[in-house]
């Protein structure tokens, strides 16, 4: 029978620590080591009762780790995954995978040669709910995908924006928020072909947008909406709505995103399903509504089972490098289209 897989914490922030709470249900694995700078990691990494290293390269060489979790600053992650790479260390990162697209190719490049699994993290993949979604998109119960809404709408507190960097250029909503909704709208609906944006700061008037609305082409023909603002009194969100996470008030009977096909409808969270009782039926006839089932499990859970496998090279990543660096092109092309104000595709990594 396997030993538990060892795994070290690089990175003890807020989500590292979330990580660790998951790691510790977990039989299949557990914690060997924590690295991070800061000055009162090594209290957190005593009460985990394990080995704290300031310098992450030092505990690679000495705790000898099975795998790591990476949940460093975005623009630490691909300098730390590479080092892992060199060690034959499997790694777990947060997202996004990086900053700039070059230095994802470079990473997709060191992947592919040393043929160590790198696993994304963007984790809204592994929620049951998604999982339900996704297969209902793929079976054609929808027909035809024509047109994609999805909203992230709320309002961060004053206090979230006391911490300097987040008021910064790079740390508004696109990279921080709305990659999540992108990475889901491309695992849902596909890859997108072009793109169209504009984006404000007139809410808060940081650095950073504060307010976004973005047009989306997907190779399949399909046309889609994303609107996001982070200063609205609004409930219409993922955070909001799915109940992913219990820190958030639950707005339970509102959606998030709208998938409408040539055969029915889908609306997430909530599953529910439109269609005509009988083919060829329109606006003159009643939708019937169907509440899709699925099992509600953790998602930040699942992805750390299913992490294990993949280091133990039972499973290839959800979410490769490459996959991930697909989102980030996104960003990067709703970001050009928003400063040229012309429609843009995104690069291919």
């Amino acid at each position: 029978m396997n030993q538990p897989l060892r795994i070290a914490l690089i990175g003890a922030g807020a989500m590292g620590r979330q990580h660790y709470q998951h790691l510790q249900q977990l039989s299949e694995a557990q914690l060997c080591a924590v690295a991070d700078p800061g000055p009162q990691t090594g209290a957190f990494a005593a009460e985990c009762g394990v080995p704290h290293f300031a310098d992450y390269r030092q505990m690679l060489e000495q705790a000898r780790p099975q795998a790591a979790i990476i949940a460093t600053p975005n623009n630490q992650h691909v300098s730390t995954i590479l080092d892992c790479i060199a060690a034959g260390v499997p790694v777990l990162v947060e997202k996004p995978v990086g900053v700039h697209l070059d230095e994802v190719r470079e990473l997709v490049a060191a992947a592919e040669t040393h043929r160590v699994p790198v696993l994304v993290g963007h984790h809204r993949r592994h929620n049951p709910l998604i999982v339900k979604a996704r297969e209902l998109v793929v079976s054609g119960v929808l027909g035809r995908l024509t047109n994609v809404t999805a909203l992230w709408q709320l309002q961060k507190p004053d206090s979230y924006f006391d911490i300097p960097w987040r008021r910064e250029p790079g740390a508004g909503m696109l990279l921080t928020n709305l990659i999540h909704d992108l990475d889901l709208l491309r695992h849902l609906c596909g890859e997108v072909r072009q793109v169209q944006a504009f984006t404000d700061n007139g809410a808060r008037g940081f650095a950073n947008e504060d307010s976004a609305a973005v047009l989306l082409q997907f190779d399949n023909g399909a046309l889609g909406s994303l609107t996001g603002s982070d200063a609205v009194a609004a409930p219409w969100s993922w955070e909001l709505n799915s109940g992913e996470n219990p820190i958030y008030p639950r707005q339970s009977d509102q959606s998030c995103y709208l998938l409408a096909g040539t055969r029915g409808a889908l609306s997430v969270p909530q599953l529910k399903r439109w269609q005509y009782a009988e083919a060829g039926a329109g606006w003159h006839q009643p939708l019937l509504a169907v509440d899709e089932p699925f099992s509600a499990d953790e998602a930040l859970r699942l992805q750390l089972q299913h992490f294990v496998r993949v280091a133990r090279g039972e499973a290839e990543p959800l979410v490769s490098v490459a996959d991930a660096g697909r989102t980030l092109a996104l960003i990067e092309a709703i970001r050009q289209a928003a400063e040229s104000g012309r429609a843009c595709a995104p690069e291919t990594i």
